[in-house]
């Protein structure tokens, strides 16, 4: 009955049905004309747009002279912006910084996530080609350096620089949310895997002065964390480790173990050997914290399912996961009493966490 142009046509007049077949109508334009919109925020953060627009009011020709465009242009762009909510109109001709463009300046991982999308957006032009496995080109598979690789440890530093940048700019959103659903304050050690230049555990560490912490990630990523936790002024109680996690086994001496962001950028096999690995490293009663964005998540569905589920594809690597199913691969190993714990943002990450059995 929805697919029918008469009871569409009908919907779209009858007094009690119009608002919702507007809504409707929105929504799935809203889906054609997605890669448009996204389009305009990368230009936005391509030009700057966003600090410019911080330093006050301007005139679509002043700004049209800083952003370096025919003013045709530069104000087809700012239009374009405010109907995003990323700018603002002001009076005739004259524009300022919009709510969604404050939020981009108030979160820069998110500019950088944006500017990393060209690769996943060319992977994503045969989206027919890539689910059939026929994609020729595969510039996140190329990006993220361990992924197929049989030896990953020996990725050297220019093959991890980029993607180790962009997990830190990305964990500098969801670390706090994180640490806010489980606290740290009873546990005198963390080990983070695969935790990147060690911004998570750095995040950690500043809360909690007390907490030592270690970090295990391949070794041209471990030295990168070695350096930051040196400038960081954390040396005496914050080390990184170098190695693979299917080869080597995971430092000792910690209560609690976190997979940030871990889990769902694997497939199942390489997954349930990270939770292996954890269960060797834990003692008897540590506990493990998971966190990363799940599948099904209530107001979050496309994001785990639509972005990440293609993404992953993309990247060659991993699926989103509903809880449900992360809490069955955990009891499959060797955790019990797993909890789901409330985030802030759960459309970020969630969180779970669960006890090493005995």
């Amino acid at each position: 009955m929805l697919s029918s142009p008469g009871f569409q046509r009908w919907a779209a007049a009858f007094p009690f049905t119009r608002w919702l077949a507007r809504r409707r109508s929105r929504e799935l334009f809203d889906i054609v004309a997605g890669f448009v919109y996204s389009q305009v925020l990368f230009a936005c953060v391509q030009l700057k747009l966003f600090e410019i627009l911080a330093e006050g009011v301007q005139s679509s020709g002043h700004l049209a002279d800083r952003l370096g465009l025919p003013p045709d242009e530069a104000r087809r762009l700012l239009r374009a912006a405010a109907s995003l909510r990323l700018a603002e109109a002001r009076g005739r001709d004259r524009f300022a910084l919009g709510e969604l463009g404050a939020a981009m300046l108030g979160n820069p991982g998110i500019a950088a996530m944006v500017e990393h999308h060209a690769m996943a957006y060319a992977d994503l032009q045969d989206p027919v080609a890539l689910l059939r496995g026929e994609a020729e080109r595969r510039e996140l598979l190329k990006y993220w350096a361990y992924v197929g690789s049989e030896r990953p440890a020996s990725a050297a530093e220019h093959a991890v620089g980029g993607y180790t940048e962009l997990m830190a700019d990305s964990q500098r959103l969801i670390a706090s949310d994180v640490l806010d659903a489980y606290s740290l304050e009873e546990h005198h050690c963390l080990l983070d895997v695969a935790g990147g230049d060690g911004t998570f555990l750095v995040t950690a560490a500043k809360r909690w002065p007390h907490l030592r912490v270690i970090l295990f990630d391949l070794p041209a990523v471990a030295e990168r964390a070695r350096a930051r936790f040196e400038r960081e002024g954390l040396a005496d109680r914050a080390i990184a480790v170098g190695g693979d996690v299917l080869r080597d086994p995971l430092p000792q001496g910690a209560d609690v173990v976190s997979l940030v962001r871990v889990l769902h950028d694997h497939d199942d096999g390489m997954a349930q050997s990270f939770l292996e690995a954890t269960c060797h490293a834990l003692p008897e009663g540590g506990r493990l914290l998971v966190a990363e964005p799940m599948s099904g998540t209530p107001g979050a569905e496309p994001i785990g399912d639509a972005y990440f589920g293609f993404y992953l594809l993309a990247m060659g690597s991993g699926r989103p996961r509903p809880p449900v199913e992360v809490e069955q691969m955990l009891r499959d190993t060797c955790f019990d009493q797993v909890r789901q714990l409330p985030t802030r943002r759960p459309i970020l990450t969630q969180v779970m966490v669960a006890r090493r059995a005995g």
